[in-house]
């Protein structure tokens, strides 16, 4: 068994004749909190579609392993369960559905996955209490603040209990407070369900906390 929850190897990304990422290769533990920084357009987001199977390289000589499954070999349906089940993610605009409350934007992903609605929502309350919005439930994302929004969002990417979580740019639209609370906030789930993150950042801050902070250049890592 791995003690790498993710090994990627010479992901390359091409967009016309722009080249985005020039074979990037990396290694992440599981349980392990990674922050991948640098300059806008170093192509941080794109690399991070990528481990996270929202994209596809485009080369074919790549490896991507994320829990020991190689994802090259899963076809279109086979990704998106094992997306669905095993990564979450975190986008800097919470990506709320406005018409649905709290608990439902977070029970989502758990009906997708096949939970029974009772089961499903059960999970989604426990988290949100856990988050504390115990009282935040039945409010839709415009009764919430940003910070509040943003612990939904932690939430619903936390329902079907992934082995790894996604998060671009997770606290770019906090204020500072809230932003410290978020942060500290993965610590404790890393600490509490050992699940691995890998976190796209422009704060400082975030990233001196992280196990490890990995700097992205003009589409190439340098550690």
């Amino acid at each position: 068994m791995s003690v790498f929850m993710i090994v990627a190897k010479n992901l390359r990304k091409q967009y016309g004749n722009l080249e985005v990422l020039k074979g990037v290769s990396l290694h992440i533990k599981k349980g392990e909190v990674v922050s991948i920084v640098g300059p806008s357009g170093a192509g941080k987001t794109t690399l991070l579609q990528l481990i996270g199977t929202l994209d596809k390289p485009t080369n074919h000589d790549y490896v991507l392993k994320i829990n020991n499954t190689d994802l090259s070999r899963l076809n279109e349906k086979a990704l998106s369960k094992f997306r669905n089940k095993e990564i979450g993610f975190i986008f800097q605009f919470h990506q709320l559905l406005p018409e649905f409350t709290a608990l439902e934007n977070v029970a989502i992903p758990a009906y997708i996955a096949g939970f029974s609605k009772i089961e499903a929502d059960s999970k989604a309350a426990k988290l949100l209490e856990h988050l504390g919005l115990k009282d935040r439930l039945h409010h839709k994302p415009a009764k919430l603040s940003g910070g509040e929004q943003q612990r939904v969002a932690v939430a619903r990417a936390l329902v079907n209990n992934p082995s790894v979580i996604m998060a671009d740019e997770p606290s770019g639209n906090l204020d500072t407070e809230n932003a410290r609370q978020l942060h500290q906030l993965f610590f404790d789930l890393r600490d509490r369900f050992n699940q691995t993150f890998v976190i796209v950042t422009h704060n400082e801050e975030l990233a001196e906390m992280s196990d490890r902070k990995l700097l992205m250049r003009d589409g190439r890592l340098i550690e």
